[in-house]
């Protein structure tokens, strides 16, 4: 290695924000190089991004320019995609230049999995980036103007959401307190309007309370949601969604939520990999690398039981600061440090004044989950932007 070890830190989403955070703060100037590369200039906020979605809020209110997290005299930025990763050669490959690297964190996010459903990945719509909340809130509104003109077609005004996760709940929230303002926009019958929520499992939001589960389900109901539970999708075209053994389910708009994987690039740089996930080890370095670290998305953990982690924002802030302190240690010839991570509750919102969660091991529903909700929010702007970023952004969340 050079005297001066080169960090290079592959994304901003929350594991690579923090990890960069951690890093400017524990690291002395000159002590190493530490560059971040991300595709935006700004980092998002995933677990906003249903309210964009919606239409409830606007998506600048889930983003945050990186130049006002970082200090640019400790870190390196460079907006630019990852093309290839080549742990072999110490370099990534970008769109327009290489980097070398002597430590690499790998935090990419991960990608909509689609378990090999006909037609899903060409045909749905996915919450996964500013850019897609955008064009997910557009094509909602079209779907009202549409059917003024062609009132024959209900279903323009039959919404389908694929998977009842967190993301598939908070965004059917979400829609069904815009649908009555859309209706009023658009002038057009509230009881045409159809949002169905489909999941394969034999619950909504699987492994999480019942006692939970039921309240949320009977909230979204009285918002006029209908669920389809133990229902799988068979099948995704132009034309809506089939299920079941065959049934047709006409839709212009179809969102699917149903799952996550990793990172493509992760495969190809050749880590034994589970559904682009590397398997890393207690310290969060991927097998027979030590010098490599995967977070957020690409990681693949597993609990005392045996089953793997859910890729959650929670997981990823303390993953990247456990990653930053092991940094560290590497660097200063010290011991690292084994991630552990410490379950701090969760908490799904189901609309304007309502929410679910689990917190300090009691069960929250209403608007107290909601407070709780919005609690959460601004103690992670916090955390990355201090007192000016919860003040400038705060209000929105």
């Amino acid at each position: 290695m050079s005297s001066i070890p080169k960090i290079v830190i592959l994304g901003a989403g929350y594991a690579g924000v923090l990890t960069s955070l951690r890093l400017q703060k524990e690291l002395n100037y000159n002590e190493a190089d530490v560059t971040l590369v991300n595709k935006h200039d700004y980092h998002y906020i995933t677990t906003h991004l249903h309210m964009p979605a919606a239409g409830t809020d606007h998506p600048d209110n889930a983003r945050v320019n990186i130049s006002k997290l970082i200090d640019e005299f400790k870190i390196d930025f460079v907006k630019s995609t990852v093309v290839q990763i080549r742990p072999q050669d110490r370099k990534v490959i970008l769109e327009d230049g290489t980097l070398s690297y002597d430590y690499l964190v790998i935090g990419l996010g991960g990608e909509s999995e689609t378990f090999g459903i006909p037609g899903l990945a060409d045909n749905a719509f996915t919450i996964r980036s500013i850019n897609s909340v955008r064009l997910i809130r557009e094509h909602i509104e079209y779907q009202f103007a549409r059917y003024k003109r062609e009132p024959h077609r209900t279903d323009y005004l039959t919404f389908v959401v694929g998977g009842a996760g967190f993301t598939g709940i908070e965004f059917i929230g979400e829609l069904a307190d815009r649908v009555p303002d859309l209706c009023k926009q658009f002038d057009v019958e509230p009881s045409l309007v159809k949002i169905i929520n489909i999941e394969a499992a034999p619950t909504a939001l699987p492994g999480f309370d019942p006692e939970l589960v039921e309240y949320a389900m009977q909230v979204l109901q009285k918002k006029g949601v209908t669920f389809r539970i133990g229902t799988a999708i068979k099948e995704c075209t132009p034309d809506g969604v089939i299920v079941g053994d065959g049934e047709e389910i006409k839709s212009q708009t179809v969102i699917w939520t149903g799952g996550v994987r990793g990172n493509r690039l992760i495969e190809e740089a050749g880590f034994e990999t589970m559904r682009g996930r590397v398997k890393v080890d207690e310290f969060l370095r991927a097998p027979g690398h030590e010098n490599i670290y995967v977070l957020g998305d690409n990681s693949l953990m597993f609990n005392e039981e045996g089953r793997p982690y859910p890729p959650t924002a929670q997981i990823a802030m303390q993953q990247g600061v456990n990653c930053a302190h092991n940094l560290v240690a590497s660097i200063r010839n010290q011991s690292p440090k084994p991630f552990v991570f410490s379950n701090k509750g969760t908490v799904a919102s189901l609309g304007k004044g309502e929410a679910i969660g689990i917190a300090f091991g009691k069960k929250y529903k209403g608007r107290v989950a909601a407070w709780l909700k919005k609690l959460i929010d601004l103690r992670y702007l916090f955390i990355i932007g201090g007192i000016p970023l919860v003040l400038r952004k705060g209000k929105f969340l």
